[in-house]
């Protein structure tokens, strides 16, 4: 074979092809050759360390082990000066290994898009509950937050016996819960409600940027942005700015 066939051959095999590729070609002297080998070898390796940070992420899942279904909640959207904040609730399998699981924060937006799919996929129940900027105006962000968990948990079917939580204790709630700081850092399960949350999150920001799109809200989502001040101090609020948030601009 050629070295640009091998190297087609190489960008073409999935993952499980490439122990059986470094054993075919690791014997060519090719210089070349030699280095589709190594990036074989780079890519296992790197596979290998996921492998191991995604078991280190189910510690919590491990600890609480003896309850049935362990579910992670974890909320997006607290801080932008519009659009509703967002909580996902997600149950995984007491088996799940799904790859690339992180603090959504961690993820580029094309990752996050991926895993959405995979965890609405293998999930055992995954909800999002939401509150509108009337409501977090209303009762405030923390109490809006806690008023969309507890939706997305209340939606979850079945219901989970035990919640990891990303940092906080909600109220009104009879599930046994473990707060973890920066849990979807730590846990696997609020690592997956993030990510659902998020995706989630954005998509509407992206639809509410059909409607208004002075405010940037597909890029900014709603955040602070400089560009999205402006626009602010320019245009006015919209119906989906929070009223209590924007004082300090109009």
């Amino acid at each position: 074979m050629t070295q640009g066939e091998i190297k087609e051959r190489l960008q073409a095999a999935c993952i499980d092809e490439l122990p059986e590729f470094i054993n075919t070609f690791q014997n060519d002297q090719r210089a070349g050759v030699q280095k589709l080998v190594e990036s074989a070898r780079k890519r296992l390796e790197a596979l290998e360390r996921e492998k191991e940070r995604i078991e280190a992420l189910k510690v919590y899942e491990k600890k609480y082990a003896d309850y049935g279904l362990i579910c992670g909640i974890d909320e997006v959207g607290r801080g932008p000066l519009a659009g509703p904040v967002v909580a996902g609730a997600v149950i995984l399998p007491k088996d799940c290994n799904i790859l690339y699981i992180n603090d959504s924060k961690q993820l580029s937006e094309k990752k996050r898009e991926e895993l959405y799919d995979v965890i609405g996929r293998e999930a055992v129940a995954c909800a999002v509950g939401f509150a509108s900027p009337e409501r977090i105006d209303e009762i405030n962000i923390l109490q809006a937050t806690y008023e969309a968990m507890r939706e997305a948990i209340g939606k979850l079917a079945p219901q989970p016996d035990l919640l990891l939580n990303d940092a906080v204790s909600i109220p009104g709630v009879s599930i046994p819960q473990v707060p973890i700081i920066k849990g979807d850092a730590k846990s696997i399960s609020i690592g997956a409600a993030s990510i659902y949350a998020k995706v989630t999150r954005d998509r509407m920001m992206e639809e509410y940027a059909k409607i208004f799109p002075e405010y940037g809200f597909a890029q900014n989502k709603g955040y602070g942005s400089q560009a999205h001040i402006e626009a602010l101090k320019k245009y006015g609020p919209t119906p989906i700015h929070r009223r209590t948030f924007i004082g300090n601009f109009i």
